[in-house]
């Protein structure tokens, strides 16, 4: 009878002792059982060491994280005004918090109060936005509340590292233009932080093809930006901007390359790193490339027009010309190869470029833009004005 109450009583501590180690994961459940039936100190030593190893890589508990990590971290809470300064000063992490916060849209609801409490960018090892770019070319800035907006801005005018390639065409792209983020270049072009020769990329190449034809493109060239520099390597990992108008068959962008720098029809320059020019005629014809694929015939006959040569030997393969590697994947634009090119004065019905036969009796000098075809915004940027306060300038 002595021994039922000892018994009991063992039953009983090795119950809470197992069920505190078990927390709620399937392993804890399952040792839980092991270690009741066992009862001996040493198997439950073994089964502690197995459930160890088995949980080693979950998660850990938010209420265990400091209030940097815990913000930083989209499977836990975050309340406004959580985070204490100590924590920022020594947050634990093993990147910079600023950087966290900044390259994933879950974190942005930190961004305002890390600032606040006084993480800085210098902390980082290159701008955060940096990060951000190469995370995602085009966030969804309109979904971030506005102090969000003022902290990305803050980061991009305190952090001379921010004026790069990548963040300058992050700024430019749709959803940055929507919620007036491309103010900011604006600002860098006002302040004199865009002058040329000063910089590792060409802000024209860089700019988002929608955003090239526009007023701020314009006052790039008048502020000395020169578009036979966009021809120059640059720092980034997106495409150069006369490939991604390519990619997206923006038609007003692509007018004005090739109006601009002619040779592209026929060669573009290595980009994103690549040794190695490539013909853009070839890179039309591969499945998959063009955001819209219905646009590649147009987007041949635009190129033929402008002067693209089916003939064109390829750089990564000399023995082949754009026909021969269009028979080879069997495209089904081929026979637009085999066809003439539309004469220049054919092109011109087809195209917003006039070429004047004053010009083609010059030798071939270039030919004048006709421009009225092609809208071109007003304003610097699109944003609307807020009610009650004045338009953007």
């Amino acid at each position: 009878m002595r021994r039922a109450p000892r018994l009991l009583a063992q039953l009983a501590a090795a119950t809470i002792g197992a069920v505190a180690l078990a927390g709620c994961t399937a392993p804890g459940l399952a040792l839980t059982a092991f270690g009741i039936a066992t009862d001996t100190s040493m198997t439950w030593e073994i089964a502690k060491h197995v459930h160890a190893k088995l949980t080693e890589d979950d998660a850990t508990p938010c209420l265990l994280l400091n209030t940097v990590q815990r913000a930083l971290n989209a499977r836990c809470a975050y309340v406004r005004g959580s985070i204490r300064t100590a924590d920022v000063a020594k947050s634990g992490l093993q990147s910079c918090a600023l950087t966290a916060a900044t390259e994933d849209a879950r974190l942005w609801r930190a961004l305002p109060e890390l600032i606040d409490k006084g993480a800085t960018s210098e902390q980082c090892a290159r701008s955060p936005l940096q990060d951000l770019a190469e995370a995602d070319a085009c966030p969804d800035f309109q979904s971030a509340p506005p102090d969000v907006l003022k902290a990305i801005v803050f980061l991009a005018e305190s952090d001379p590292r921010a004026v790069r390639h990548d963040v300058f065409r992050m700024f430019s792209c749709s959803r940055a233009r929507a919620a007036g983020l491309d103010r900011v270049l604006v600002g860098w072009l006002d302040r004199g932080v865009l002058q040329p020769g000063t910089l590792s990329f060409s802000p024209l190449e860089a700019l988002d093809p929608e955003m090239l034809v526009s007023r701020f493109g314009r006052e790039l060239q008048t502020a000395g930006h020169s578009p036979k520099a966009a021809l120059d390597h640059y720092d980034g990992a997106l495409p150069s901007g006369f490939e991604e108008a390519l990619r997206t068959s923006n038609w007003a962008a692509l007018e004005w390359w090739l109006y601009e720098l002619p040779q592209l029809a026929n060669l573009a320059p290595p980009s994103r790193g690549a040794q190695m020019s490539w013909v853009p005629l070839q890179r039309v014809l591969l499945p998959g490339y063009l955001a819209d694929p219905a646009a590649q015939p147009e987007m041949v006959s635009f190129l033929m027009s402008h002067g693209a040569d089916p003939q064109k030997k390829l750089p990564f393969d000399p023995s082949r010309t754009v026909v021969a590697f269009a028979k080879s994947i069997k495209s089904p634009a081929l026979p637009l190869l085999d066809t003439p090119a539309p004469t220049p004065a054919a092109a011109a019905t087809t195209t917003t470029l006039a070429r004047s036969s004053d010009a083609d009796a010059a030798g071939g000098a270039r030919p004048q833009r006709d421009t009225s075809a092609r809208p071109l915004r007003q304003a610097r940027f699109e944003t609307p004005a807020t009610p009650g306060e004045p338009a953007a300038r």
